[in-house]
């Protein structure tokens, strides 16, 4: 009954890790144009066009990291969890 709870608890714990993993693609995809948009066209005007995008990109990536933290919070207590029952 407890490998049978801990695999379902490691599969919850896995698909939330995948989840978080599957949002950080996109937003490394704008971070990258946004990059390469700025290597391409580094001036006074470029730069002022891009605020509003860093403040969305920001936003994203506040979010990734706070998915990212969930997760590793979520792992960490699976391990600890896993060493208070061995």
């Amino acid at each position: 009954a407890e490998l049978k709870r801990t695999r379902a608890q490691y599969k919850t714990l896995v698909d939330r890790m995948r989840a978080a993993e599957r949002r950080i693609e996109p937003v490394l995809s704008v971070l990258r144009d946004q990059v390469l948009f700025l290597k391409h066209n580094l001036n006074a005007r470029a730069i002022s066009a891009l605020q509003g995008e860093y403040r969305t990109l920001q936003g994203n990536v506040d979010q990734l990291l706070r998915d990212m933290q969930r997760a590793i919070d979520e792992a960490d207590a699976f391990v600890r969890n896993l060493q208070q029952n061995s």
